[in-house]
């Protein structure tokens, strides 16, 4: 789990340095010798498969382990796994981990930051609907058989008295899936 935690944070924060991750070899010059080329340990690099990283491990007593990712359709996937017993099973379950991934699950957009999610009914104002958006993307990975469990529903009390302010809390928007909270977010006035 930390392992996911570490690289989900590597690779949205420094994209410019998780780009190494998925060089295949890199050469360095050393003091008193010829260069030395490193090849990166990452099966699933040499693979026709689109991983781009992350990184191999052994320790006796977790054996091997892998963290691999992939991107597909701007739709990045992460798989960690450990204890196996040698360096092809590693790489073999890592590639169906992420194969099943990619086979069972759809991203699904849910609002886009600052555009324009819906109108909420204005009382004594200038116009009689305000829209409203989020300040941040939204999105939830669920489970392509289940995607009709998942549900998104405003809370608010209307309509609502002008005046309103620009950028204003006026709702929120509540993300469930399986009738259990996913998310909660404000919904705010863009005018």
């Amino acid at each position: 789990k930390d392992i996911l935690i570490m690289s989900n944070y590597l690779i949205k924060n420094y994209p410019e340095y998780y780009t190494y991750f998925k060089e295949k070899e890199f050469t360095w010059d050393r003091t008193g010798g010829d260069p030395i080329t490193q090849g990166n340990r990452n099966p699933l690099l040499y693979k026709n498969f689109g991983a781009d990283g992350i990184k191999t491990g052994y320790l006796a007593v977790e054996k091997y382990s892998l963290a691999s990712s992939i991107i597909r359709n701007e739709r990045r996937l992460i798989a960690v796994g450990s204890g196996f017993d040698n360096r092809k099973l590693r790489s073999k379950e890592s590639q169906k981990l992420l194969t099943w991934g990619l086979t069972n699950f759809s991203t699904i957009e849910i609002a886009k930051k600052n555009s324009t999610f819906t109108e909420l009914e204005v009382w004594l104002g200038q116009k009689e609907k305000v829209p409203v958006h989020v300040n941040e993307d939204i999105y939830k990975t669920i489970q392509k058989a289940r995607l009709k469990k998942l549900e998104a529903k405003i809370l608010y009390n209307g309509p609502i008295e002008a005046p309103i302010k620009k950028d204003e809390i006026l709702a929120k928007l509540i993300i469930n899936y399986e009738g259990n909270l996913l998310s909660e977010h404000d919904l705010l006035a863009s005018d």
